[in-house]
């Protein structure tokens, strides 16, 4: 993803159309895309300032997170369901996820399910 163009050259693109060259012409000088000077522009002629937004960053986990009791309250009654199990109990709830999202909501919590032995290791031989 590209990284967003820095301030100084938003503002110097901004001021040279308000000197009365084209959007486009400012873009060309400038060295950045036509559609960019056009939207800066506007958001000054509105009264925006033309600071570039945050970029990245998580958009989708607000949907699992809605879910987040009923999923905590599955993991109380059946510590050791699995991701595919806890998957079809949101499905008839009519909420999809995938293996995926769920293994991240459980990452984001930091709740593990370790393995354990079923028996004491051996002594005697390697297991």
């Amino acid at each position: 993803m590209a990284r967003a163009l820095s301030l100084d050259l938003r503002e110097r693109v901004v001021e040279e159309v308000a000197k009365g060259t084209s959007c486009r012409q400012a873009a060309a000088r400038f060295g950045v895309s036509a559609s960019s000077a056009i939207r800066w522009a506007a958001q000054v002629r509105s009264g925006s300032l033309v600071v570039p937004k945050k970029q990245g960053g998580d958009r989708r986990s607000h949907h699992i997170e809605v879910e987040s009791g009923f999923i905590l309250g599955a993991m109380a009654d059946q510590p050791d369901i699995t991701l595919a199990e806890l998957r079809e109990k949101l499905k008839e709830r009519g909420k999809s996820a995938g293996i995926a999202t769920l293994w991240r909501f459980f990452q984001r919590h930091k709740i593990t399910l370790k393995k354990r032995w079923r028996m004491p290791p051996s002594r005697a031989e390697r297991m």
